[in-house]
């Protein structure tokens, strides 16, 4: 078997609308196309052997044990190696049970599909889950035990933290959609202008004057002792001569920690004598310049969570300990813990398992034993210095005990250290009393304090902190932090109707940015250039703060490849469904590619529109996904799809009269004339009014008055700087240039339809075969060429995607010669020397017309070419 390539969906995809992380592994099965699971003698047994949990897999059949059913009746291994990527994340803690197998279009090939939690684990789960089955088909031994283990790493290196994911989670349930912005713990909620940031526990609200006194415990602890809140004795030293001075200060039993520190870094508590002090100094010293030396409080450990002042939370932190039973070791001790099955590798549980490291074995000396010593019965022996969960420590939740005076003194100190997220550690033998009676006293103040403790405390009532945290991000009820989002799609057109739909929000007053296959543009500038019709191009408007509109063009490419860059759209319009493409990334059909186009009307939120093309059947089908508003648009006023919508009070646009007209119901509302509309070419460019009526119905939609429309529409000129490769006409002295994206045989024929109507003495096509179409295809767009040209020249493009030069002209040649075998042909495959020929050969009053699916060579050479014209220079073909 052979994994030809691995795939990542991280939105919306052709496999599913609702599930965007998804795995997609192209498998060719090889040889074992002709072994099903039933012909290989003892795969059943050895399968169950190995993962008997799968007989909690349904599968087709239903019920438990449902997928063995399939394995001993015979299923082929693409299946099986779907279950098995799925059980082996389930086994490394991350549950997921989504899955299917389908034929890419070839024979023995397959597209396994199957859910993941992290995509680093997902991609690794593919390719083990293809060793593990054919280790299976052998009968060879296989150990599990690492990949798992290698999973659980991978999880750890990548995912969010408990408090970031939080975060993320409760804003997501609010329909506040989110990026993460590197491989931490950045992340965006909400988009473009109305974007908030959070960093684990601060945001982008946090005052960094506030972190700066948090990470500063001498101005923290100076600032409280002035605001009378009880803190523990103390002194700031960085040097060993000062530390006997310090001691005598302070008074014995004492605690020493880095000023600078975090996480419990160097921290040394219950400091008895002068030589103790030392070796804590020390370590210290070595996470921080300068040290504190204060007062040791005895009592427990609480953790007082404040958010935007308001005490949420509060929990008794126990450090990882054993207690001895008068039999074991602590080793065995510490197994019989981590045996809890509360206890997981890193944060995938609600508690993490103990680990003897070098500072336990140090703690472990300290109290006088060994890990192989025997804890005496009902002995409790502390493991880690700190409290944190994250070393294996355990917490309480206390909340609904805190004494209101405490509450207040929690409250108060947020203020004073001007927090809108922190966490207070207290240490006091009673939560419930002041710490003005019980001898307590605050030791720290944490900016980005971590919320696993109250999200999942080992005992105690769950506290939801991250709610209050989106609260005060998103105080307006409803605000999702979205900015309105046009989607647009099909195989022809879309870029000019991006385009388009971006004029006219910027003619509203809109900061908009869009996304095309010519570039990304923010605000008109362009940014980023090529094909940017992807999910990265999406996310790079979408993070962009300056946007508060974008405008997304949205190809099959980036869609199958990753999915779609955002979960949901206002508006979503579909242009056409034609041939193009096919046999690529196992599309086979142009009812295949119907689906793919058709994810994005599925993604339109409730209350918004999908604008579809009442003339195209495949478009028209797309409405029976939707879950949103239904608009359409035609040329025919009297479409029958168009008029049972207007019956019903729906929104449509059509062509009528001559004029571009938007109706709802029945009222007509005529925005202008189609041939005073510059994109129209005068009301011949049909395909042109088409974009414009689904344009004129997403301005509507999103509230864009005529007025703005009719503004754009006028100032919407068909130019290399506005719609650059989309009839771009260049009059030249004695002749015309016409330059056009036309690349598939829909678009030849749409331009066709214009040049029918364009005078000329002759009409000269350059035109080039692309190599990821069918054969099928190229020769159709040479037989639309010899209907629409007197002569042709055959040119080729700087891609070949995979086919040769001398196949690609070939096609096109039999498909001339299929319509008018006596058609003058001439082929130059330069794209430059062809147009310089074209233009050296023009005669009086003919109009050249150049195709192609890679403009900007050619445009930039006509542009020098009409420079020339003007200044007599000469251009000269390299």
């Amino acid at each position: 078997m052979r994994i030809r390539e691995i795939n990542a969906m991280r939105g919306p995809n052709y496999w599913s609308v609702r599930r965007h992380k998804l795995i997609v592994m192209v498998l060719d099965l090889e040889e074992m196309e002709e072994m099903p699971s039933n012909k290989i003698d003892g795969f059943r047994e050895r399968l169950e052997a190995m993962f008997p949990t799968m007989y909690e897999h349904r599968c087709s059949v239903g019920t438990p044990g449902g997928f063995f059913q399939r394995v001993e009746e015979g299923t082929w291994m693409g299946h099986i190696i779907e279950h098995i990527a799925l059980e082996i994340q389930t086994l490394a803690g991350m549950d997921t049970g989504f899955g299917r197998t389908r034929g890419y279009g070839e024979k023995g090939v397959y597209n396994v599909v199957f859910s993941y939690i992290e995509e680093n684990v997902g991609r690794y789960a593919a390719k083990a889950s293809v060793s593990i089955c054919e280790a299976l088909i052998n009968g060879e031994e296989y150990d599990l035990e690492p990949d798992i283990q290698k999973m659980r790493e991978l999880r750890e290196a990548s995912r969010l933290g408990p408090s970031t994911g939080s975060i993320v989670e409760e804003a997501a349930s609010r329909g506040i959609p989110w990026i993460r912005l590197n491989k931490y713990s950045l992340c965006q909620l909400g988009y473009g202008a109305n974007q908030k940031r959070i960093q684990a526990t601060v945001t982008s609200e946090t005052s960094s004057i506030g972190v700066e006194l948090a990470c500063d415990k001498e101005d923290t602890k100076y600032l409280l002792e002035q605001a009378e809140v009880e803190v523990p004795r103390g002194d700031i030293i960085s040097r060993e001569s000062s530390l006997k001075d310090a001691c005598d200060y302070v008074g014995y039993p004492l605690v020493i920690k880095p000023i600078d520190g975090n996480h419990g870094r160097g921290i040394t508590v219950d400091i008895q004598n002068y030589e103790e002090a030392l070796v804590a100094f020390h370590a210290a010293k070595e996470v921080s310049r300068r040290v504190i030396v204060e007062k040791f409080i005895t009592g427990e450990d609480y953790r007082l969570l404040v958010i935007n002042h308001i005490l949420v939370a509060a929990a008794k932190r126990t450090p990882a300990h054993v207690i001895g039973d008068g039999k074991s070791t602590v080793r065995e001790l510490v197994d019989k813990v981590n045996e809890d099955p509360r206890r997981g590798y890193g944060h995938e549980n609600v508690l993490t398992m103990i680990t003897i490291n070098d500072l336990t074995r140090t703690i472990i000396k300290d109290a006088g034993y060994t890990e192989d010593s025997v804890l005496p019965e009902g002995e409790r022996l502390i493991l880690k210095d700190t409290a944190n969960l994250s070393t294996g420590g355990t917490a309480e939740d206390v909340t609904d005990i805190v004494h209101p005076a405490n509450v207040a003194m929690a409250e108060r100190i947020s203020k004073i250290i001007d927090l809108d997220i922190c966490g207070i550690d207290v240490m006091t033998s009673d939560i419930s009393q002041p710490l003005s009676e019980t001898g307590g006293a605050v030791l720290e103040v944490n900016a980005g304090p971590g919320f696993r403790m109250h999200l999942a405390p080992t005992t105690g009532l769950p506290r939801n902190v991250a709610a209050p945290v989106v609260d005060k991000l998103f105080p307006t009820k409803g605000d999702t932090g979205r900015i309105p989002i046009v989607a647009i799609t099909g195989t022809n057109g879309k870029t000019t109707t991006s385009r388009l739909i971006a004029h006219m929000a910027k003619m509203s007053g809109y900061r908009v940015g869009y996304t095309t296959s010519d570039g990304v543009y923010i605000q008109n500038r362009l940014l980023m250039s090529g094909d940017c019709t992807g999910p990265a191009s999406t996310e790079f408007v979408l993070k962009d703060p300056t946007v508060n509109f974008a405008v997304l063009e949205c190809a099959r490419g980036g869609l199958l490849r990753a999915g779609l860059g955002f979960n949901n759209c206002d508006v979503a319009v579909v242009t056409n469904v034609a041939a193009d493409h096919l046999g690529l990334k196992g599309i086979h059909t142009i009812e295949q590619l119907a689906k793919v186009k058709g994810v994005i009307p599925e993604t339109v939120l409730p209350d918004g529109y999908a604008i579809l093309n009442a003339e195209d059947d495949l478009v028209y089908e797309m409405r029976r996904g939707i879950n949103c508003n239904l608009a359409l648009f035609s040329l025919d006023e009297n479409n029958p799809r168009i008029q049972a919508l207007q019956r019903i009070g729906g929104i449509t646009a059509v062509y009528e009269n001559g004029y571009v007209t938007l109706c709802r119901g029945t009222w007509k509302m005529r925005i202008m004339k189609a041939e005073n509309i510059p994109l129209t070419f005068g009301g011949k460019a049909m395909f042109m009014i088409q974009n414009v009526l689904a344009a004129v119905i997403a301005a509507n939609v999103r509230g864009i008055s005529i007025e703005d429309m009719k503004a754009a529409l006028e100032t919407f000129i068909p130019s290399a700087a506005q719609t650059p490769g989309r009839l771009n006409l260049f009059e030249f002295q004695n002749f015309k240039i016409l330059l056009d994206y036309a690349h598939n045989p829909a678009g030849m024929l749409a331009l066709k339809q214009l040049t029918d109507k364009m005078d000329a003495t002759v009409k000269v096509g350059i035109i080039a075969g692309v190599g990821d179409r069918r054969d099928e295809d190229t020769n159709e767009i040479g037989s639309i060429a010899a209907d629409m040209f007197d002569e042709i020249i055959i040119r080729q493009d700087k891609r070949l995607r995979g086919r040769s030069e001398e196949e690609l002209i070939k096609l096109l040649s039999d498909g001339i010669k299929k319509k008018d075998p006596k058609k003058k042909t001439t082929i130059i495959p330069s794209e430059k020397e062809a147009i310089t020929h074209a233009v050296n050969n023009a005669k009086k009053d003919s109009l050249i017309i150049c195709c192609s699916d890679v403009v900007p060579d050619a445009l930039e050479l006509v542009k020098k070419f009409k420079h020339q014209e003007v200044t007599g220079e000469k251009i000269f073909a390299q």
